[in-house]
């Protein structure tokens, strides 16, 4: 196991965004998420946050083959890379479904100690703008157990992409504990997309007072444009179309601030309730 520098004395949460450009070479893939790591581990990060589709993904078109289980190549190198450097990840795959003819868009959580924390499966699927993930993706429960990381502090809760669409998932996150959202997302790029992406990313941080951490994938056919915002709904980093990786610390008693100046979540008056 190679040695990992000791971090510094800091009050934060040390976040390594991957904005990567994946495609159908699951090798290949599986080597700039060893890239992703070892940039992480150089920069210190507690956690790497990976897009949608990390595993393997065609811009195209959802293609079911490329579905591996969670103990699968990608899932095992995950965790591999995480015993080995410390860092946490956070990362999008596809999971194969009882169904053939369909496949599970999931989101992995593995800790730094190379555990398996949960896997979250997307309920809103992306039956929009002229596409219909339904026709080969299966959803996930609405009223499965939220998917929530503890990290030295902060709680990461888990979306993907289109669910940011739907303030009842990040909502539901939140009143699971949830003080960071986490959208690993391919967003697809079209006609006021990418403003949408940044909207709904700033209106989710403000509406829950929570961090929020969105990262895209980059290249055809999607916006990549990675974001972090926070919980007052300032943009903290914006990232362009190209992959990249960067670095944010995630600061636990900003985020304790701003809730006690905007107590929106204790006046609330409505709950949410999976259908």
């Amino acid at each position: 196991m190679a040695d990992r520098p000791v971090p510094p004395e800091r009050p934060a949460v040390r976040v390594t965004l991957g904005q990567l450009s994946t495609g159908t070479d699951r090798a290949a893939n599986r080597e700039a998420v060893r890239d992703a790591f070892r940039t992480a581990s150089y920069a210190r990060a507690d956690v790497l946050v990976l897009p949608e589709y990390t595993s393997a993904f065609d811009p195209r078109a959802v293609a079911v083959d490329l579905a591996e289980p969670l103990d699968g190549p990608f899932g095992t190198l995950l965790r591999e890379q995480a015993v080995r450097t410390g860092v946490a990840v956070i990362a999008g795959t596809l999971l194969p479904s009882a169904d053939p003819a369909h496949a599970v868009n999931a989101v992995v959580a593995v800790d730094g100690a190379g555990e398996l924390v949960g896997a979250y499966r997307k309920v809103h699927l992306y039956d929009a703008f002229g596409a219909r993930e339904s026709d080969v993706l299966e959803a996930g429960p609405a009223d499965a157990t939220p998917l929530v990381m503890s990290l030295q502090g902060l709680r990461f809760g888990v979306l993907t992409c289109y669910d940011l669409r739907f303030p009842e998932s990040a909502r539901r996150l939140v009143d699971a504990g949830a003080n960071v959202l986490v959208v690993p997302a391919a967003w697809a790029d079209g006609a006021l997309k990418a403003m949408h992406w940044r909207a709904l990313a700033i209106a989710r941080a403000i509406e829950n007072t929570c961090a929020v951490v969105a990262v895209g994938q980059a290249g055809r056919g999607v916006v990549g444009r990675s974001i972090v915002v926070g919980p007052d709904g300032v943009v903290g980093l914006e990232m362009d179309e190209k992959p990249a990786l960067r670095t944010v610390d995630l600061d636990a008693d900003r985020l304790d601030q701003v809730r006690a100046a905007n107590p929106s979540l204790a006046n609330r008056r409505y709950a949410v309730v999976p259908r």
